[in-house]
């Protein structure tokens, strides 16, 4: 993204509405920033699309600014922190050891390109556009292809080489902050990213457990790195396993739960996903990207950003009317994608919404549209008490294909942010999550 259009995606952000005049001079107010080390920690966790699957080749391999990560050189697992031989590095993609096969884990879990090079430097460029400052972030990952959260969390299930992602993050963060020591730095971790979820489509305690993995990130790496200062998690959510997938309305639903420690970054479906599932490299920036912005809004300007996202249902006969949170209005409707269910006659009006009974069964939508930020879908029939109205939610039994190779769920509703990536200098409005929400 160039200067000028990060300086325009800041006065949008921080809501300052100045002339933009042709030839004339504007200065923004420079906006309070929270930045309390030199040394900003981002550690990534999750399965396949954590870790870059299909991402290759990987496009990143130049450091844009000076943003970090560590090196373990040839180290095998376990790894001593306080090894001589491990070093920071510029970061750049893979941002780990290749994995040799499947299963694997970390030092050797990288398949290719993943979201942190695209996110580190879309922090430093919104930094430094909106305050001409340098801003260095440290980041690592240290997921493991194909495992649910079982795996991923404190005390884990082990299997094979698999089962020591959280101990590894322990591990980098004790590195990390002896050489950020020796360096006379100081560091801290701001977030942690979740790129996971399909190995759980069907694990209902799927929410339980990542604000447990959430709560245990923050009681055992700040008593590593001496922060005082919330670690904030960004999840991004799934959009290709199951209908109704538990993980999926999961990784919606605890950004609500717990709206200030933890933040849906929003859907996935809007990124080219040539096997359905996992993202190619141009996907994997651009998810980067998104993770970026949020980043700078939540934890740099302390803002409340939250996804395009349902906030309540009404019921009226044929109608439902669904109420949304939207980040940037106006509403609007994505004409660059397929039209969803087509091959669902009930639902192929809906533009991604979906209607059933209480008992699940499908009601036909004859219409789906935008009011201010409500969404009014028309029903042929009167869906009855305790229906459901859903969103991106059931899959159909074709991917997305215009413009690109997509998800098998999703949707056409988005907003009217004008972000644009640093990296790809694609723009990036916010589409809405899958959801569900029974009506009255």
């Amino acid at each position: 993204m160039s200067i000028h259009s990060h300086l325009l995606y800041c006065l949008i952000a921080f809501g300052t509405a100045l002339p933009l005049v042709a030839g004339a001079q504007t200065t923004a107010p420079a906006p309070k920033v929270d930045i309390p080390w030199d040394w900003s920690g981002v550690i990534g966790t999750g399965q396949s699309l954590a870790i870059g699957q299909l991402g290759r080749p990987a496009a990143s391999t130049q450091q844009a600014h000076h943003n970090l990560m560590l090196s373990t050189g040839k180290l095998p697992w376990p790894i001593d922190p306080a090894d001589a031989s491990l070093e920071m590095v510029p970061l750049v993609e893979p941002i780990g050891r290749l994995a040799p096969g499947y299963p694997s884990s970390w030092p050797e879990n990288i398949n290719g390109e993943t979201p942190h090079a695209a996110m580190a430097d879309e922090v430093t460029a919104l930094v430094k556009a909106a305050t001409g400052k340098d801003f260095i972030s440290v980041h690592g990952e240290v997921g493991e292809n194909g495992m649910g959260i079982r795996f991923l969390k404190k005390n884990p299930d082990k299997q094979g080489l698999n089962g020591h992602s959280f101990e590894a993050s322990l591990v980098e963060t004790k590195a990390i902050t002896r050489l950020a020591k020796a360096a006379g730095k100081t560091y801290g971790i701001g977030a942690i990213i979740v790129t996971h979820g399909e190995n759980d489509a069907g694990n209902a305690k799927y929410e339980e457990q990542l604000h447990q993995l959430w709560q245990d990130f923050n009681t055992d790496l700040p008593a590593i790195t001496g922060q005082t200062q919330t670690i904030q998690m960004i999840v991004s959510q799934q959009n290709s396993s199951g209908n109704r997938s538990a993980s999926a309305l999961a990784q919606w639903k605890i950004g609500v739960d717990f709206p200030k420690e933890i933040v849906c970054s929003g859907p996935k479906y809007q990124y080219p996903a040539p096997d359905g599932t996992h993202l190619n490299t141009e996907g994997y920036r651009e998810l980067g990207e998104k993770y970026g912005q949020i980043y700078f809004e939540r934890v740099i300007l302390g803002k409340d950003w939250q996804p395009l996202q349902p906030t309540k249902a009404q019921h009226d006969g044929k109608t439902i009317t669904v109420q949304f949170h939207v980040p940037v209005p106006p509403l609007a409707w994505e004409t660059a994608f397929d039209s969803p269910h087509q091959n669902v006659e009930e639902w192929k009006l809906g533009k991604g919404f979906e209607v059933s009974t209480a008992g699940g069964q499908r009601v036909a939508i004859t219409s789906a549209e935008i009011d201010g930020d409500a969404v009014v879908i028309t029903c042929a029939t009167d869906a009855g008490a305790g229906a459901r109205v859903s969103y991106a939610l059931f899959g159909d039994r074709t991917k997305m294909a215009k413009p690109f190779p997509g998800t098998t769920h999703w949707g056409l509703l988005r907003d009217s942010d004008p972000f644009k990536g640093a990296a790809t200098g694609k723009a990036q409005p916010n589409y809405a999550v899958a959801f569900e929400m029974t009506v009255p």
